[in-house]
């Protein structure tokens, strides 16, 4: 089976702890930065995939400038962990009510969404297909670096751990511009 390598997005516009994003965050020049000190790549890689969200496209975008591959695939399973709407753009001391909730009670009920958000058990799906998914294409294209955030690399990197992985990928994110072997078994 051909390598994987699975690579955090470069540090964006608005970034700090407990923030949630908008899609169309942009990296900042920092973020640029990291992303060019990030490389060079492991030897081997062919390709590239990337989270259709901005950051993690610019991302992808300057690392095939950089090194010359192609990007061959933009794939919602490689998104961010969809928070809800009602979140994105804000920070821990700014949620609504109804988001404090549902934080309290997802790990008892880890099929609980909030509002339009992702729940627990929703991500650890689609992490499942996103991990089928980079398998098909590494063998199909040879060894691929794929592009994504930090929740969701998290829990593809702890698939076994079912929707629970969660809450270690909060407790332990990936740096801005970090790069890992993939290691979990191709899906049968």
């Amino acid at each position: 089976m051909p390598d994987i390598w699975l690579m955090r997005h470069g540090a964006y516009e608005g970034h700090r702890p407990g923030y949630h994003a908008p899609h169309e965050a942009a990296l900042t020049p920092n973020g640029r930065d990291q992303v060019r000190r990030s490389l060079s790549l492991p030897a081997g890689i062919t390709a590239i995939v990337t989270s259709p969200l901005l950051r993690a496209r610019q991302t992808a975008t300057l690392v095939a400038h950089l090194t010359g591959l192609p990007i061959v695939a933009t794939s919602g399973l490689l998104a961010e962990w969809r928070a809800p709407s009602i979140v994105l753009g804000r920070s821990s001391d700014t949620y609504p009510p109804v988001y404090r909730a549902w934080r309290a009670r997802r790990l008892t009920n880890l099929s609980l969404r909030c509002e339009d958000g992702e729940s627990l058990t929703d991500l650890h799906t689609r992490a499942r297909h996103c991990a089928a998914f980079l398998h098909h294409t590494a063998q199909k294209r040879g060894p691929v670096l794929a592009v994504s955030h930090t929740l969701l690399l998290g829990v593809l990197t702890r698939l076994q751990e079912g929707p629970a992985a969660f809450t270690a990928a909060a407790r332990r994110p990936w740096q801005f511009a970090e790069r890992r072997l993939f290691t979990s078994a191709a899906p049968h």
